[in-house]
């Protein structure tokens, strides 16, 4: 399961983290995000221990989002050691969602 994330536990879960964390930008009236929490919390599950995921409700902590220029959700930030990897905009297949993680690790 995704941990969540806030405007105060933003820094600490992300900036601060050492190796790579996903964020999902999500709202609770936006449909793609819902259709995508099942699988961000399956690939959570499957991929521990290799990537921190973290799900941000932009209403709820609109602060983070704004700073980071999220204009459209859902949108996946991928960070490593704190600065920003890479960006997805709109949902993902499980099988995607993962090989663009690992697209992304295997890069490194």
């Amino acid at each position: 399961m995704a941990i969540s994330a806030t405007d105060s536990n933003f820094a600490s879960l992300v900036y601060d983290s050492k190796g790579y964390v996903l964020v999902d930008f999500w709202a609770e009236w936006c449909g793609p995000c819902k259709q995508l929490s099942p699988v961000i919390d399956e690939v959570s599950e499957e991929m521990k221990g290799t990537i921190s995921i973290h799900k941000l409700n932009i209403d709820e902590s609109p602060e983070s989002a704004t700073k980071l220029g999220i204009r459209s959700i859902p949108t996946l930030v991928l960070f490593k050691d704190g600065k920003k990897l890479d960006v997805r905009v709109g949902s993902l297949s499980k099988t995607a969602l993962i090989q663009w993680i690992k697209s992304n690790i295997d890069a490194q």
